[in-house]
């Protein structure tokens, strides 16, 4: 028997590693997700200010105006006021379905679940962080150990100090909510450096603050400069996690409103200034619902779910009122109306080619019960997705109902419309 040359042997292992052979592929990636509310700051002002570090998230993915709000004058119209964007932003629904209208946040629909919910429920042992200079944020809007949210957990949580009148005495000019944001800054930075929660929420309150006292000028202005450097030390955080964890980050920064265009001192109405807001994001791999549509609040919950591979049951994602504006999407814009005994539908194609599916319900059951007691569908058949509209005649065991709901589902996306006859 011939002796074995261990050292040849060893070397040939060696070549064989190297080669790839029994190379292992590396292990993918954590996906990981932060969104960031900076509070109020119209688009024009955000443009025209110096924000070096909400530029530099833009410049690593994109950056676009958007839009709060709803349809004006239809039946989603959504008050551009903080509480009711934070949870359009959250939820992926407008006013009609969340049941949020101001910032007492009095009766809030849990039926239409958060991006949180929605990633424990897939997902239960992905933490959650908040990192908020308002309580309420948590325990009213996110609805944290509520029986309505499965008793939903936080797992992280940095906030209520507006409460804390010791250390942060209230005074007239709020400079106490100026003195949170950086707290809650600090907080967050830290957090997301050591515990780097699956999905953290950021909200900074001052630069509405300012808004309010300042309106238009150099205050608000200020504000605006102040928070962006806080940005850039979150944003310092998350690519200390990227640098040296096996992470993928989407940072969403975004304001929930604009202010009215006479003084900048309010909100809450449906003029162009207060509805529109922006986007900013690290993602790449934007879509053209981003670069050249008109995203919308509502479309963050989608966005993100997709990067943290969520897959929402269709119950649910039928209840959206958002598109994603990462991946791939087929169509947006839903219009629907009842004329002369038939479904007259319109839509925005992003494709040539593929089908469009056409299901209606003539309930709401999910506005209720939510999806352990769907709405049934019926479908009215196939259209081609480019021609962007249909004209159906409606099925005579749906006829005569007062209230319709319309999904329109294509490959990559589907929407939805409410009809009102």
């Amino acid at each position: 028997m011939k002796k074995i040359n261990y050292a040849l042997f060893g070397l040939c292992i060696m070549l064989l590693h190297s080669s790839g052979s029994f190379a292992q592929a590396p292990a993918a990636k954590v996906k990981k997700a932060l969104l960031v509310i900076v509070d109020g700051i119209p688009a024009d002002v955000i443009e025209r200010e110096d924000t070096p570090n909400i530029d530099e998230i833009s410049k690593d993915g994109g950056y676009t105006r958007a839009y709060m709000g709803g349809e004006r004058g239809g039946y989603s119209q959504t008050p551009t006021i903080s509480a009711v964007c934070y949870t359009s932003m959250i939820t992926g629904t407008w006013g009609n379905k969340h049941n949020v209208w101001g910032n007492d946040v009095s009766a809030p629909n849990y039926n239409y679940w958060t991006i949180f919910r929605h990633l424990k429920a897939q997902q239960p042992d992905r933490k959650l962080g908040i990192y908020s200079t308002w309580l309420d944020n948590r325990t009213k809007i996110l609805g944290e150990g509520k029986p309505e949210t499965s008793s939903l957990k936080i797992d992280y949580h940095y906030d209520g100090y507006e409460l804390d009148t010791v250390r942060f005495p209230h005074d007239k000019m709020t400079t106490y909510i100026s003195k949170i944001d950086e707290e809650v800054t600090a907080q967050a930075w830290q957090s997301i450096r050591t515990e780097a929660p699956d999905l953290s929420w950021v909200y900074l309150q001052y630069t509405d603050n300012a808004g309010h006292i300042f309106g238009d000028a150099e205050g608000m202005y200020d504000a605006v400069h102040k928070a962006d450097r806080q940005v850039g030390d979150i944003y310092n955080a998350v690519k200390y996690r990227e640098q040296y964890f096996n992470e993928d980050w989407m940072v969403v920064i975004i304001t929930d409103h604009g202010r009215d265009v006479a003084t900048g001192l309010s909100h809450g109405g449906q003029t162009d200034r207060e509805r529109t807001i922006w986007i900013a994001t690290n993602k790449q791999g934007l879509n053209q619902h981003f670069h050249a549509h008109q995203p919308a609040i509502v479309d963050i919950l989608p966005s993100v779910a997709r990067h943290l591979e969520v897959n929402i049951p269709k119950q649910q994602a039928w209840e959206l009122d958002g598109v994603p504006f990462v991946g791939k999407v087929s169509i947006a814009d839903p219009k629907a109306r009842l004329v002369d005994g038939k479904i007259e539908a319109e839509w925005t194609p992003f494709a040539k080619e593929g089908q469009v599916e056409l299901f209606l319900a003539p309930s709401n059951t999910f506005k209720e019960k939510g999806a352990a007691q769907a709405d049934s569908y019926t479908s009215l058949g196939k259209v081609d997705l480019a021609k962007g509209k249909a004209s159906i005649v409606l099925p005579h065991a749906l006829a005569g109902k007062k209230f319709y709901k319309l999904v329109l589902s294509a490959e990559h996306n589907a929407v939805n419309r409410w009809i009102i006859p």
